[in-house]
């Protein structure tokens, strides 16, 4: 018994200051981001950089993707609702099951895989270099900040102009290429989106992409190159960042549907 609660002390005070390395982090990052030093000469250039790197590759491919199944979508829900006369109900069922559930966490998990948790697996390598040792603040700002302002502006980039497309797909499939069903599409859509929908769904997307592009690299950041070998950051970070995610969206449900 003094052995499995001793386990469960250490795997508890392990657990938290995981946590608190991610908020450290967080405040660390966010210092530099409203610091000057940060936009002038090299740092400017590295940040720059980074956010074009990682946001347009990604961009085109993740819009047709999401173009494609939002018209396989689009239509099953159609065929559905028309099948059982609940045609009425179609276009607000899609725009809340795409625009608000689906899209904003594909595009986070999206992001993730194309662009943060590669970038967390980049820090993880630096970090074993002996030039990364003493650099201290500056490594933050050369190596880090770049890495993680690159994330969060590439999930809500993708967030962004999915959400916009598939809006335009929706009513598209609904009316036609015609402006007739502009001011029952506008009503239908200005209805879902009341200002408290509109907020927490613009919290969310905020939250996943800063969920996203900050724990894959807190993790990594987080363990001493010495001990990498007997655990695995990158996993514990995966890990955090699924948990996160499941709770975000959570609050989410929560406050639109409560």
């Amino acid at each position: 018994m003094q052995r499995t609660l001793a386990e469960l002390t250490r795997a508890a005070r392990h657990a938290l200051a995981g946590w608190w390395g991610i908020v450290r982090l967080a405040v660390q990052l966010l210092e530099m981001l409203l610091s000057r030093a940060t936009y002038r000469g090299e740092s400017w250039r590295l940040l720059a950089q980074h956010i074009v790197q990682d946001t347009v590759p990604m961009l085109a491919g993740f819009t047709v993707l999401t173009t494609l199944i939002s018209l396989i979508v689009i239509r099953i829900v159609l065929v559905t609702a028309l099948s059982y006369g609940l045609t009425q109900y179609a276009l607000e069922m899609v725009v809340r099951v795409l625009v608000l559930e689906l899209i904003p966490l594909a595009a986070a998990l999206f992001a993730a895989l194309r662009c943060t948790v590669p970038n967390a697996a980049e820090i993880a390598a630096l970090r074993t270099q002996a030039a990364w040792n003493g650099a201290g603040t500056e490594a933050l700002r050369r190596e880090v900040l770049p890495r993680v302002a690159s994330g969060v502006f590439g999930a809500l980039l993708l967030a962004a102009v999915s959400c916009a497309v598939t809006l335009v797909v929706a009513y598209l499939s609904v009316y036609g290429p015609v402006s007739t069903g502009l001011a029952a599409y506008t009503r239908t859509v200005g209805h879902i989106f009341n200002p408290v929908v509109s907020l927490i769904l613009g919290l969310k997307i905020l939250f996943l992409a800063i969920a996203v592009a900050l724990v894959p690299v807190a993790a990594v950041l987080d363990a001493a190159p010495a001990r990498r070998r007997a655990a695995s950051p990158e996993l514990q970070g995966l890990v955090r960042m699924f948990m996160v995610i499941l709770l975000i969206e959570a609050a989410s449900l929560v406050g639109n549907y409560y």
